[in-house]
């Protein structure tokens, strides 16, 4: 186990090689999540970015080395994210494959499985998405439809999947498709497959959103040919894996590679920006009113962060055991669209403004981030459907 010398020295170091590397403006918009990525040109500045990461050794620090890992301990990985966010370095644009689909085959794949595809998953070659969420059923996973039938060697795959983010870029996707439509129940009914995209029959197009960027794809699968291979365990264990997915998508798991998901967007941040607004002729920021609202949010801020540190000490847990975890995505999502949106509103008249405007303030950066928002408390499950979660698996009550 690592001393306390140790880690402070390690993130020494982290915090002087982010220093020294962290790239120039591109001259171009980077997109504030990996659902963003929606041009060549920023996804080529990211896999570079993401692969000089890897190559120093800061990421997939905790998997083992012969699958391209360091081989450390988790705490590692840990101090490298948080120098990372402080450092406000670009994301690590991989994520479905660095925070769910890698973990998922680190902990319950095949040797060969993680030999195929773990490494490339760190150095951003092979990226990956996800290919749960259908049109006509949204967060109701148990009830997907798009159908995978063996034929000899090969499954043959008919259906239709959204929100694959990334999918026109990927390479592999984690799918739950149906290959029992008779099952008793329709959860038994249900595969996991590690998809590869590049074989005739899957066509994903992209989807243009509110902020008029791309990331987002609805995939369509017309006969679509795959390898029986690329089966997940057993036929009827897609519900049990997906499940497990969603665990690492929510942080109620760990195991992710590490880099950032996000570019860090502090409350600091935004409070500096409204700095120069004024309200009624007085600086916005006198106004008592939006000092208490500010204040809320710091408090909600600080108690998220404590709520975190506290989550892995049982002692501190027993009460509502599972709270924590289960509801991190929840809290965290909610709470960053209801700061960027307060960002927006007390703008004032400004606004209105977006992205190019000159008037724009900080260059209609809270703008779009609060539109870039909502995709984050709708993936990995709605806050509507997290909330449910929390009633029933943590306060017990009934469906």
């Amino acid at each position: 186990m690592a001393t306390e010398q140790q880690l402070a020295n390690f993130r020494e170091e982290v915090a002087g090689w982010l220093q020294a590397n962290k790239p120039a403006d591109p001259g171009f918009l980077l997109p504030q999540s990996f659902m963003e990525v929606g041009s060549e040109q920023q996804l080529d500045f990211l896999r570079e970015w993401q692969y000089k990461l890897w190559s120093a050794g800061y990421l997939g620090m905790a998997w083992a080395s012969e699958y391209g890992g360091q081989g450390a301990e988790p705490i590692f990985q840990s101090i490298a994210n948080k120098e990372m966010a402080r450092a406000g370095v670009p994301i690590a644009f991989n994520v479905i494959g660095l925070g769910w689909a890698g973990p998922l085959i680190n902990d319950l794949g095949t040797p060969e499985e993680k030999s195929k595809y773990l490494k490339g998953i760190l150095t951003g070659e092979d990226i990956w998405c996800q290919g749960f969420s259908e049109p006509d059923h949204g967060s109701d996973l148990g009830s997907a439809q798009c159908r995978a039938v063996r034929d000899g060697d090969e499954y043959v795959i008919n259906g239709t999947k959204i929100w694959t983010t990334m999918g026109n870029y990927a390479k592999y996707m984690i799918l739950l498709a149906r290959t029992n439509p008779d099952a008793e129940r329709k959860y038994d009914g249900l595969s996991f497959f590690l998809s590869p995209m590049q074989v005739p029959g899957i066509d994903p197009q992209p989807i243009r959103k509110l902020t008029g960027e791309y990331g987002f794809t609805q995939t369509y699968f017309n006969d679509a040919r795959i390898p029986a291979s690329c089966l997940m365990g057993e036929e009827g264990q897609g519900w049990l894996l997906a499940m497990k997915t969603l665990q690492y998508e929510r942080g109620a798991e760990a195991g992710a590679a590490g880099g950032l998901s996000f570019i860090r967007i502090a409350l600091e941040d935004m409070i500096e920006s409204l700095q120069g607004i004024k309200r009624g002729g007085e600086p916005v920021l006198k106004d008592p009113v939006v000092r208490d609202e500010l204040m809320q949010l710091v408090i909600e801020d600080k108690a998220l962060s404590v709520g975190d540190k506290r989550s892995v000490i049982s002692a501190l847990t027993h009460d509502y055991r599972g709270s924590l975890p289960l509801s991190n995505k929840y809290r965290w999502t909610e709470h960053a669209r209801r700061m960027r949106q307060a960002a927006v509103r007390l703008q004032g008249a400004h606004g209105s403004l977006y992205v190019k405007d000159e008037q724009a303030v900080g260059g209609g950066f809270w703008q779009r981030a609060y539109l870039q928002s909502f995709s984050a408390t709708i993936g990995g499950g709605t806050s509507q459907v997290q909330a449910n979660i929390i009633a029933e698996h943590v306060l017990g009550l009934p469906k």
